[in-house]
């Protein structure tokens, strides 16, 4: 979607029908490129939203709740001072460019009614929230740009402000169709050649007035015509915003504006700014998706880096093994030459041949270090005889312990697979966080990832957990997102005689049927293997087995890892996934 010129204008009006004469009483800063004003208008609150993000530069209505630094920055308290009990009088853009010019009516330190001006330029890269005073100087803008650094302006405090140049016509100016017509003689297609000679027209936006429309993309007056008078329309808002939401079901939250998070309450009714709350919805969601991409990738990579470290553990530990094999032959060695030590007084050569008299006789090489005595060159391979023998023990339990590990993360790629929003990942990462594998001891601090946890630190973490909850005929059946919620359903919800689920030596979720003291039927049983089967690596596969058995027969062993529990009396179905 294209936030271009035909966009903001309906924006602009809807605001104007809403917001002026409105009292801002409330500024926040939630990050770097966004601004929020809360202000009251007609008995409602409403959250004005600024974005100036490359990607999702933008102004509408918000009822969407963020988070707020616990210290605001300068830009956030400098609007506090300047803006609030000021009364918005107009809200106006700039031609048809994507510049809306905010008019608040403010009192000064005289307690003199001036008019100071919040310019919000949505130009990507170059897009800023300038505030201005009476006469037009710059007070101060969330972004600092000065010709010397490329800009193509001055937006610096106590400098005057200046639109940027506009090459493009303002097809607000147009008299009629002649007019428009009369700049089209060089276009070569449509939907470049419109975008690119007006202004606050995207190419996007051409693109749909001839798909919706059917028109082929080849200049010609008849076409011409009927881009033009769909784009008239459309400026009107009279076809346009009617046919924009006719079919659009919207979905609105209602929290409370408070100090740590912003949003407004608002009822939906037939007053409604529906464009400004599509625009919010849209964007939140594009937004909630990368912030999901960008999180995930995130704890992804991190765990991708430990699993390269421990599978060259892992590597390295075979390779000591194969080592290891060697470790008879050494003894041999060491043998044969005590046995035969009264041949040599000296070794001349740096190697020696004896019978070894544990094959017939057959005789042997054995390499030998002819600067050292016979004595010696026994002890050595002796020594190295034990120290394989003993470093085979130790290796051996260290490579348990290794894929032990690697099959814990194995489990964790797979909840990061598995996970489907924001809070999936969050108590992914918690989970990692409080596991010494991830982290080295010498740097303990976890990775500055975007993280979603309330900041409520007395809340008990397992009421956070939200396992994924099915309803079969008249039961609850519970299976766990990741392995914290595994472990939370298997040690605090799980009771002795509910009945656990998992797939037979496959990576997957616990399933927790909450019997209440009956006997499910196997068709019940059935539905639950399935489920887990689904909510596991094998969910595209067939016939995959899944092991069920009691409450009371689930352990989890002390220390073990997150999600890891031992069973017995457990009895096995095949079943074809299926949630």
């Amino acid at each position: 979607m294209a936030f271009d010129g035909i966009v903001t204008k309906s924006i602009v009006s809807e605001l104007n029908q809403f917001l002026i004469g409105g009292k801002i009483n409330k500024v926040f800063e939630p990050n770097k490129n966004e601004i929020i004003l809360g202000i009251y208008n007609n008995g409602k609150n409403y959250a004005l939203n600024c974005t100036i993000n490359v990607d999702d530069y933008r102004i509408n209505l918000t009822t969407n709740s963020k988070p707020n630094p616990l210290n605001a920055p300068n830009f956030c308290m400098l609007l506090r001072k300047h803006l609030i009990g000021g009364r918005i009088k107009a809200i106006s853009m700039h031609q048809l460019e994507r510049i809306v010019i905010i008019d608040l009516e403010c009192y000064n330190e005289l307690n003199d009614l001036i008019i100071k001006k919040l310019i919000i330029e949505l130009m990507g890269k170059h897009s800023n929230i300038i505030l201005l005073n009476d006469k037009n100087i710059i007070i101060d803008s969330l972004r600092h740009l000065d010709i010397s650094g490329n800009s193509t302006r001055d937006i610096l405090p106590a400098h005057p402000y200046e639109f940027p140049e506009i090459t493009k016509i303002d097809f607000l100016s147009l008299t009629d169709f002649d007019d428009f017509l009369s700049h089209t003689n060089n276009l070569t297609d449509l939907d470049n050649g419109i975008s690119n000679t007006f202004n606050g027209i995207s190419k996007m936006f051409v693109q749909s007035i001839l798909e919706e429309n059917h028109i082929e993309n080849i200049v010609n007056q008849e076409n011409l015509r009927k881009v033009y008078n769909y784009i008239v329309m459309c400026l009107n808002q009279t076809v346009y915003l009617k046919n924009f939401h006719k079919d659009y079901s919207i979905t609105i939250n209602k929290p409370v504006v408070d100090d740590n998070t912003t949003a407004s309450s608002m009822t939906l009714d037939s007053s409604t700014p529906y464009l400004n709350f599509f625009i919010d919805d849209f964007y939140i969601k594009k937004e909630q998706k990368s912030d999901f991409i960008n999180y995930r990738n995130t704890v992804l990579k991190l765990v991708e880096g430990t699993l390269k470290k421990i599978t060259k553990k892992l590597k390295n530990i075979n390779a000591k093994l194969l080592e290891c094999e060697d470790k008879d032959k050494f003894q041999l060695y060491g043998e044969l030459i005590t046995a035969n030590m009264y041949k040599y007084k000296n070794f001349e050569n740096d190697y020696i041949e004896v019978e070894n008299y544990y094959n017939n006789n057959e005789l042997i090489k054995i390499p030998v270090n002819k600067n050292l005595s016979p004595s010696i060159n026994a002890k050595n391979y002796y020594k190295k005889y034990n120290k394989l023998k003993n470093a085979l023990e130790i290796v051996n339990k260290q490579k348990i312990e290794t894929i032990s590990e690697l099959d814990y993360i194995e489990t964790i790629i797979f909840s990061l697979d598995s996970a489907t929003n924001l809070t999936d990942i969050d108590e992914i990462y918690s989970e990692i966080k409080e596991n010494d594998l991830f982290f080295s001891k010498k740097n303990t601090t976890a990775p500055n990832v975007k993280s979603t946890k309330l900041k409520n630190k007395n809340k008990k973490l397992d009421t956070e957990y939200t396992p994924i909850e099915y309803k079969i005929d008249d039961y609850t059946f519970l299976v766990g997102k990741n392995n914290k919620q595994n472990d939370y359903l298997s040690t605090k919800v799980l009771k002795s005689y509910d009945m656990w689920f998992h797939t037979k030596d496959i990576h997957g979720s616990h399933g927790v049927l909450l019997t209440n003291k009956t006997t499910p039927s196997i068709d019940v049983i059935i539905k639950c293997a399935q489920i887990v089967a689904y909510y596991s690596k094998a969910r595209l596969s067939s016939n995959v087995p899944v092991d069920y058995t009691l409450g009371k027969y689930v352990k989890k062993p002390s220390s073990s890892k997150p999600g890891f529990v031992i069973y017995t009396s457990n009895s096995t179905v095949n079943v074809n996934p299926k949630a």
